[in-house]
């Protein structure tokens, strides 16, 4: 085997920036991680520094590159990245402009609102499978090239990416691409044309010059500078965040479904070659593209998973560290009526609610902290439940989830998840399925494999996790999730 046979991948997370060493039989020879700096202006703002990203990226890369053994001991570098997040920078200094507007800010709720309230819905979920929110890309950008004078102000100097652009811009010194998964996740995009939309590019206000140039997800993407790593390493690989965990998976043939449980918790399931068209408020995505040849997926996203509980951790001080939810939520017979629905960013799929505001139901003086806790992580069952039923009212009925993210090395967590979705629920034994569907694109893109099924070899055991509740009692409690979320939804 060539001796350049190592994969280098950077995961750039919502709280994260990670980068990981692997090699081509899955192994993780080594990672390193840095915090990512939140920053919240104002309620429903969030922000991050573009050129911390950039700092933290090339930090993380660089260990990785020195424990592989140099350059020349790597064949590709595979990118994944949180989605949606807008990058503004400037074509001649390739410094940030603005700040980065992350995906979960609710800052363009008032236009999202007056295009659809102006019947423009339609149109835009049928060119790009996605609804008139803020979660997604395009109205970002036009809302920062209509507020931020310096946008306006740089003219042909102005560059804007989601998160993969970027940092494929500062690692190449001028590559100006992203793939197809992260493009399709704009609003500006026709999903089942080559590339951005002339229609949707004038609604939102968006200029073609500004964009990337949108490119496969997997073979020679481009080349770093050699000064950053002492010589050039290829890139090869490229997908979203969410989209990566469905490959990681080996969610690779239709009707195969994935749950990843992060900031966020995102379903997609796999519908091959065949563009999906939700009549249940389900998102239609690019799952992957390479060699030019498309494979799509249905999504449903929800926005709050792992934030809630660093909620209940930060702020409301209920516990002190993540693990610390299992055994407590274990300690209770059962929820004591306590309902959590957390709307703290509004609501995703498939009620697509951005006013949606959070709320606790059901509370009484025999309501300890022990309950608030364990309503969270059901909240996690009862939310994916709502999505179980749109996918199924769509042709789309899971026959088993797999499972991944951060959240679900809770093993309760996971056990509610097959109880309440009557389901078989996998987990690997490595959780970062995220990175892992870098690697495989980025070992397809280098030459490693000679397909995506070669390179799901690279995915290793499972752990299952069938029923084992009694039929009344999910009846019961999902019931009590329905009052719960019909009284917020009625609150919006």
């Amino acid at each position: 085997m060539n001796s350049a046979d190592k994969i280098l991948v950077i995961d750039e997370g919502t709280t994260s920036t990670r980068a990981m060493l692997f090699d081509p039989d899955g192994r993780a020879l080594g990672s390193t991680q840095r915090p990512l700096t939140q920053h919240y202006p104002a309620p429903g703002l969030v922000e991050h520094d573009a050129a911390e990203i950039w700092a933290l990226t090339l930090d993380c890369a660089r260990e990785m590159v020195t424990q592989a053994g140099g350059p020349g001991a790597i064949a590709g570098i595979g990118i994944t990245n949180q989605r949606e997040t807008v990058v503004f920078w400037s074509r001649r200094t390739g410094e940030p402009l603005a700040p980065a507007i992350v995906w979960q800010d609710r800052r363009t709720a008032d236009i999202c609102r007056t295009l659809k309230d102006a019947g423009h819905e339609p149109i835009v979920q049928a060119k790009t499978g996605l609804l008139l929110d803020p979660y997604f890309s395009g109205s970002k950008i036009g809302w920062a090239l209509e507020n931020w004078p310096q946008l306006r102000d740089a003219g042909d100097d102005l560059m804007v990416g989601t998160v993969e652009s970027w940092l494929v811009f500062k690692l190449t010194g001028g590559a100006h691409v992203s793939d197809a998964t992260n493009a399709s996740r704009t609003a500006l995009m026709a999903i089942g044309a080559s590339g951005w939309d002339d229609g949707l590019l004038d609604l939102f206000g968006v200029p073609r010059a500004i964009l990337p140039e949108i490119v496969d997800c997997a073979g020679p993407i481009a080349t770093t500078d050699a000064e950053l790593f002492g010589a050039p390493i290829a890139i090869t690989g490229m997908a979203g965040d969410q989209q990566a965990a469905t490959i990681g998976q080996g969610c690779l043939d239709p009707g195969q479904t994935k749950a990843t449980y992060g900031t966020g918790a995102f379903v997609l399931s796999n519908t091959g070659r065949s563009l999906p068209q939700s009549r249940n408020r389900l998102l239609s995505t690019i799952c992957w593209q390479v060699s030019g040849e498309r494979h799509y997926a249905l999504e449903g996203s929800v926005f709050v998973a792992g934030s809630l509980i660093q909620w209940l951790r930060d702020e409301l001080r209920l516990i002190a560290s993540a693990p610390e939810s299992e055994p407590l939520a274990r300690s209770v017979a059962d929820n004591g009526g306590v309902y959590l629905v957390p709307a703290l960013s509004g609501l995703g799929a498939p009620h697509w609610e951005p006013g949606a505001r959070a709320a606790v139901t059901g509370l009484s003086f025999s309501t300890g902290r022990a309950h608030i806790v364990r309503a969270a992580l059901e909240a996690m069952a009862h939310q994916t439940s709502d999505l179980k039923g749109a996918f199924a009212a769509d042709g789309c009925d899971w026959q088993e989830l797999r499972i991944d993210g951060g959240m679900v090395a809770n093993d309760w967590m996971a056990q509610d998840l097959a109880d309440m979705l009557d389901l078989t629920v996998e987990r690997p034994a490595f959780a970062e399925t995220t990175a892992m569907g870098a690697a495989m694109l980025a070992g397809v893109g280098a030459g490693l494999f000679g397909s995506l099924r070669d390179a799901a070899a690279m995915r290793g055991a499972v752990t299952r996790f069938t029923p084992a509740i009694d039929g009344a009692v999910r009846a019961a409690r999902l019931d009590g999730w329905s009052v719960a979320m019909k009284a917020v939804l009625a609150g919006a």
